[in-house]
């Protein structure tokens, strides 16, 4: 049976405490640092979602929340001055919050979907991350999807790897299939 990959955008009443959990998972911790009080992350949770230069998406395989997302515009960001940015390249951060979907494969066919959501955005030929440095599974994973390190960049919570996947380079890679186009909703 195929997984069915889904996205639906962050509800807070719905979703904050699956996110608080999420984000107290100790594979999250050293690179999301948003642990603590449930207070705390719920008034971090309502700011983000209040922010109008990301959309913040739940994961899901098979209707089975998994994953958070944070797809957000490079203009607005604290990266937007860390390199030449066009006014339509935008930007991903995620996670796989359960612990138990880690190591199958979900992280590629997800950052995939999400991607390729990003260029259906007219104006959008440039898609960033900023992994951890540290973060050598996602920054792999980054690199499979068709991302290509750029430079280490300091940022005000951590030292990332900058990277970049162009539109034509992903497109050239990955195709886009009616099938595949059917069975990712957003």
């Amino acid at each position: 049976m195929e997984s069915r990959i889904s996205f639906r955008e962050v509800n807070f009443k719905k979703d904050a405490e699956l996110l608080y959990k999420w984000m107290n998972e100790e594979h999250v911790i050293p690179f999301w640092k948003l642990n603590g009080p449930r207070n705390n992350y719920y008034r971090h949770l309502e700011k983000a979602l209040a922010d109008s230069h990301q959309t913040l998406y739940i994961g899901c395989i098979n209707d089975k929340p998994m994953s958070y997302w944070e797809a957000y515009w490079v203009k607005g960001d604290v990266v937007e001055n860390v390199y030449p940015s066009a006014p339509f390249d935008q930007g991903i951060h995620l996670l796989i919050g359960e612990k138990d979907d880690l190591g199958k494969g979900y992280s590629l066919p997800l950052l995939k979907a999400m991607v390729r959501h990003q260029f259906e955005e007219p104006g959008t030929e440039k898609v960033i991350a900023e992994p951890d440095i540290r973060n050598e599974k996602m920054i792999h994973v980054f690199e499979k999807c068709g991302f290509r390190a750029i430079q280490p960049i300091e940022l005000p919570d951590k030292t990332a790897l900058l990277m970049f996947c162009r539109k034509d380079e992903f497109y050239r890679r990955w195709g886009c299939s009616d099938k595949e186009r059917a069975q990712t909703h957003l």
